[in-house]
């Protein structure tokens, strides 16, 4: 009998010793559910500091510190509580408000991230499904500063790249002008020469060559003209010689 009374005893101590040392936690969520939010947040930290290895007053810092509209801060809360959370409609409710921590940063592709985690930890939940569909909505809308950057530096490249051919293509036609310019001019110069220099008219027929007469040079060209008459004849001569008579054939 005396030993029941003790372990009732002893039961009764640890209940007591429990709920003192968790007493912020009460005291943070009656702050919290009328709207205190800056006193509820000081219980919550107060009570996260001495069980830092629970979850729920992590979790509920996290949301009293996102109703002050202090949402940067919040995602350390939330996170610090995602790292504890073992039950999935909790860490459902985590990646829930972590996401609507990043909707309210404009950072839409980190809360469709948080979304679809939430959405893993509990597909039926209609309000996550909705929020994450909303945020991918405002992704495609609103793609990343960097994603823009990469596609202006893009098309600014593109763009040089088109004056610089179109560059090398001027200076090219104008070497080529150029070129033929000095190429006009030194056949200028070199008919020039030639004229001067008679010595130079290399492959040009020269008068008289061999010291043969102009009178001479027309015989033999009229000589040679006659022998070629003369042979093309003979070759008519023999094709008319070789070809086939048409006739007819009566049956």
């Amino acid at each position: 009998m005396k030993k029941a009374f003790l372990s009732i005893l002893l039961v009764f101590s640890l209940a007591i010793s429990a709920q003192e040392k968790d007493a912020f936690l009460p005291k943070a969520n009656e702050d919290f559910a009328a709207k205190n939010y800056a006193d509820a947040e000081a219980n919550y930290r107060v009570s996260n500091s001495k069980f830092s290895k629970r979850t729920v007053a992590s979790y509920n810092l996290g949301n009293a510190i996102y109703r002050q509209n202090q949402f940067s801060e919040s995602k350390i809360a939330f996170a610090n509580a995602l790292k504890n959370i073992r039950t999935y409609p909790q860490k459902h409710k985590a990646f829930h408000n972590l996401g609507n921590v990043f909707m309210k940063e404009k950072d839409y592709s980190q809360a469709v991230e948080a979304y679809k985690n939430a959405l893993r930890n509990n597909p039926k939940d209609e309000e996550t499904r909705y929020n994450f569909a909303l945020a991918k909505k405002m992704l495609k809308d609103n793609p990343p500063k960097d994603d823009k950057n990469k596609d202006k530096n893009k098309d600014k490249n593109k763009d040089k790249d088109k004056k610089d051919d179109k560059k090398d293509g001027e200076n090219k036609d104008k070497n080529k002008d150029k070129g033929d310019q000095n190429k006009d001019k030194k056949e200028n110069q070199d008919d020039k020469e030639k004229k001067d220099d008679p010595s130079k008219n290399q492959g040009q027929p020269k008068p008289n060559p061999g010291g043969i007469s102009q009178q001479r040079v027309q015989n033999l060209l009229d000589a040679v003209n006659n022998e070629e008459k003369k042979i093309q004849n003979k070759v008519n001569a023999q094709k008319v010689k070789g070809k086939p008579v048409q006739t007819e054939k009566d049956w």
